[in-house]
């Protein structure tokens, strides 16, 4: 079976290369890079080839240059998407930033996870999470008009307890909630909002979260610049 040629750009592949080996451990945190007339001879390139690709992988936070000494990997930890369970960002390092408050026709996945009929309006939040002052997530929560419309959930302010306590206090306790998780590349938006660096996709996490008797009661979309987060699976094995 043929294998698809790499179309990409020279310094593409060579980031893309470099990043696996930083992603896989092969490169650890504090390890020194060879230096670029090293990574000219090993990949055949010209210099300027070289330059780009590590000023991707710099943007990305995976390397950092020292002054005289030379290009070193980052000790970077990604964030981790837990995909069986959901912890609130730590109050001290995150922080979020309400954006709109509006009352919309949600799209057509937002109207098939809520369960609402088409034309059916929703209450849309939009904000933007900031881990100590970066932009690393998009998100837009919507919940069904008959319940949010008289509630805090829509008003154009912060939710002292977020959205679960609000919830909770009109009588719809979330119970459980499903996430579907796709990578697409980013909306001019969501590449300026989340500054991401060129060539980068985004996750998009597409959640639905249920009350008592299966009631869809909220629908958030989740955008995330990939370079910065990782997904974990865990389940338990039973004894065979």
């Amino acid at each position: 079976m043929s294998r698809a040629r790499d179309l990409r750009p020279r310094h593409q592949q060579i980031a893309a290369d470099l990043r696996d080996l930083i992603m896989r451990g092969d490169l650890s945190p504090g390890t020194q890079l060879p230096s670029t007339a090293q990574l000219v001879a090993q990949y055949g390139v010209a210099n300027a080839t070289i330059q780009h690709a590590l000023k991707a992988l710099k943007d990305e936070g995976f390397l950092d240059s020292r002054v005289g000494k030379g290009v070193y990997v980052r000790d970077r930890r990604p964030f981790v998407i837990d995909a069986a369970a959901y912890i609130a960002p730590a109050p001290d390092r995150f922080r979020y930033q309400l954006l709109t408050v509006d009352t919309v026709v949600p799209p057509a996945d937002i109207i098939d996870g809520l369960r609402l009929e088409a034309g059916t309006t929703a209450i849309v939040r939009t904000r933007i999470l900031f881990h100590d002052d970066q932009p690393v997530e998009l998100s837009a929560s919507y919940y069904p008009t008959d319940i949010a419309a008289k509630s805090s959930l829509a008003e154009p302010v912060k939710i002292r307890g977020g959205a679960p306590d609000a919830l909770a206090d009109l009588g719809f306790p979330q119970r459980a909630f499903v996430d579907r998780i796709s990578a697409r590349p980013p909306t001019v938006e969501e590449a300026e909002m989340l500054d991401l660096p060129d060539g980068t996709p985004v996750i998009r996490q597409l959640r639905v979260v249920y009350s008592d008797n299966e009631r869809p009661i909220e629908a958030s979309v989740l955008i995330k610049g990939a370079h910065l987060y990782e997904l974990l699976y865990h389940q338990a094995v039973e004894p065979g």
